[in-house]
Order: structure tokens, then C-alpha cells, then sequence
């Protein structure tokens, strides 16, 4: 049966503290819906977008957010034609599979941590990345041939997989390993990196690794219940320096008895920075509005509302001229119906009368 090798360094304790002192308070914070939702969007595209940018896709984040919002497009030139862009078929191709795969993990809400240790998931995620890509006997379907790993950025040989013959005995041992008391004994967020390197050295499929590694890594931590309300992505970490991923996943080869753990810190302290922005921001969201203490309760805001409080978040109080500065297409008597709701929720308050009127937030 496989067996990881690391020690636990006062690095890994650390980013594991961070990790998890910020996952109490994202997970107990008092998010709007709406927030909630915003959020989310937010991580989906930078996990589309970076997790294929890694692998050397040419399209923007705009290019690549506007090919995201097609919900249901599942052919590139159609998604061209409808965001009106110019591209790589195989770009935009990979953008959308990347979506779906996120999507399909988004709705594995009861998932358990052995059923991401079955091949089934693992094919079912490949699929996905993969359609319209590659020849269809491949996808799904273990390599049967030799294959060398290149860099999408750089170019190069960055290393050679083990031979076809042996990937699947080494996914069977892979998954008997990640069911096994012995692996339910370490930390979720290790559990997950290795299944990410382990994935990433086998390298069972043809093409599409790297990404299916990412997505069972993130699927792992959503089913150990380390899904952070799915507010992050890794994928904009590792693709800020392509050059350190592949020199974090080439340091277990590198070393005696494939020591994980430079590895695992480099995975620990990338989630720890993530997730610590995503604190920062549900913090001051938090704090702002103070729904805890004041409201005992999550209210539902609209997309226009939340764009006044990110304006609250910026200034004091504002006025009405103000507020139509931040939403320039919208009505007058819209944006004052908003704010009248806004006091209605006990978010805001009207201070001063006629010309005089400001808003602010209750208790600021």
C-alpha cells in the first residue's frame, strides 16, 4: 500500500493554524446570501481561469469570465459567437470543461472522502476536463503509452511519469491508502495535497492531469467539510509562479524517500494566504454591518444594494448624489426605494432632513 513520507516542521504547524483560525471565523460569520453568492462567482472564476492559464490557455479573465457566465454553452464556437470574442477553439473549449468540472464538485453536497478515493470520481472528473479536447478512447481512460511532463509556461521536459503499465496499480494503492485509518489519522488539507502531488506524479491519463489533480484535491477538502463556504480557489496561487509549483511537486523526487513535506508546505501556506484574504474580506463585511449584534439574523440584498454598502465600506456616510454616482443607469427613485429598504432591514439610517439627508450604517 502506498505510504507518504514527511515530517510535521514548524512551517506546517503554523500555516495549519493560520488555516484554521481563519476557517472558524468564515465559517461562523454572519455572510448576506447575497455576499455568499458574490463570492462564490468570484472563486469560480479565478479557479477557471488560473486553473487553465497554468496549462498555458491564452484567454483573459474577462475573455475567460465571459465564457463562464454562458451557463449550459457546452461548445466553444457557440460561446464565441454568443460573448463575441476570438479565440483558440482548444482555449475556450478549456475554459468551459473547467467550469463544468467546478460546477459538478459544487453539487456534490453529501459527498464522503472515500468516494473521492474511487476511480469512478476520478474518471468522471477527467471526462469532464477533457471533452471535445483530446480523442474520445482517451477520455476517461487511462494511458496506455508513455508520456513526458512540459511545462505550459516555459516549455521543457519537467519530469517523466512512471510507466503506462504500472498507473493503475498505482491509483489502486493510492486509494486503498486514502481509505485507510493511517491516512484518516493526518490533517485534512495534508490529505488533500498528497492526493494532489500523488495524482500529479502518476499521471494516469493521456492528458488533463494536472487539472483533474487540482479538482479531486478540492473535491477531497469540501468532503472533510474544509470548503471555506467555497469562497477560494488555489489555482491563482500556483499559477503566480508556474516555475515554484513545478519545483514544489519536483522536490519529493528530489529528495530521499519522496519527502512531502517541502511540498506540503508550499500547499498549506498558498491555502493560508487565500484564505486569510477571504477572511479579511468577510470580516470587514462583518464588521461593517455588525448583523450579528445588531440583527441577530442574515437578510437577503439585491446586486444594486450591495454595491451601496461596498461604498459604505468606503466612506462614513453618503448622500444620495453619491450613491447615484456608484450606480449611474439606475433611476433615482430606485436607488432611493433601495435605501428606504435598506432602513426598513435596520442596515442604514437617515440622518439630517430635505437637502441635508445623509445615510449611514446603523451604529457606525
Amino acid at each position: 500500500m502506498y505510504q507518504p513520507h514527511f515530517h510535521i516542521s514548524n512551517n506546517l504547524l503554523t500555516y495549519i493554524a493560520r488555516i484554521e483560525a481563519a476557517k472558524s471565523l468564515i465559517d461562523t460569520a454572519p455572510i448576506v446570501p447575497a455576499w455568499e453568492v458574490k463570492f462564490r462567482n468570484a472563486a469560480l472564476n479565478r479557479t477557471v481561469h488560473f486553473g487553465t492559464k497554468i496549462e498555458g490557455n491564452e484567454l483573459t479573465a474577462q475573455q475567460a469570465n465571459q465564457i463562464i457566465r454562458l451557463a449550459n454553452v457546452n461548445d466553444s464556437r457557440e460561446a464565441m459567437r454568443k460573448a463575441g470574442i476570438l479565440a483558440r477553439d482548444r482555449d475556450v473549449q478549456e475554459v468551459i470543461n473547467y467550469r463544468n468540472v467546478i460546477e459538478w464538485i459544487d453539487k456534490q453536497k453529501n459527498i464522503k472522502p472515500d468516494d473521492v478515493f474511487d476511480q469512478a470520481t476520478l474518471k468522471v472528473l477527467h471526462k469532464l476536463t477533457v471533452e471535445r479536447i483530446i480523442d474520445p478512447k482517451y477520455v476517461g481512460n487511462y494511458r496506455r503509452k508513455q508520456v513526458i511532463v512540459e511545462s505550459g509556461v516555459a516549455g521543457g521536459v519537467v519530469f517523466r511519469p512512471p510507466v503506462s503499465i504500472e498507473v493503475p496499480y498505482l491509483i489502486d494503492d493510492l486509494f486503498v491508502w486514502g481509505k485507510s485509518v493511517k491516512a484518516k489519522d493526518i490533517h485534512p488539507i495534508f490529505r488533500a495535497a498528497i492526493l494532489h502531488y500523488q495524482l500529479v506524479y502518476i499521471h494516469p491519463f493521456i492528458e488533463g492531469n494536472g487539472r483533474t489533480a487540482r479538482a479531486m484535491a478540492t473535491l477531497l477538502m469540501y468532503a472533510l467539510g474544509y470548503d471555506f463556504k467555497r469562497f477560494f480557489s488555489l489555482e491563482q496561487y500556483f499559477d503566480s509562479d508556474v516555475n515554484a509549483y513545478y519545483e514544489a511537486l519536483l522536490s519529493v523526487q528530489q529528495s530521499t524517500k519522496n519527502d512531502l513535506t517541502y511540498w506540503l508546505e508550499y500547499f498549506t501556506y498558498g491555502l493560508a494566504v487565500e484564505i486569510e484574504k477571504i477572511k479579511s474580506q468577510v470580516l470587514k463585511l462583518s464588521k461593517d454591518l455588525k448583523l450579528k449584534k445588531q440583527l441577530g439574523k442574515q437578510i437577503a440584498l439585491s446586486e444594486r444594494q450591495i454595491i451601496l454598502l461596498e461604498l459604505f465600506q468606503q466612506q462614513d456616510e453618503i448622500t444620495s448624489d453619491e450613491a447615484q454616482q456608484v450606480l449611474p443607469n439606475v433611476s433615482v427613485d430606485t436607488i432611493l426605494r433601495d435605501i428606504k429598504d435598506l432602513i426598513h432591514k435596520g442596515v442604514i439610517e437617515k440622518k439630517g432632513v430635505t437637502k441635508g439627508v445623509r445615510y449611514r450604517l446603523v451604529g457606525a
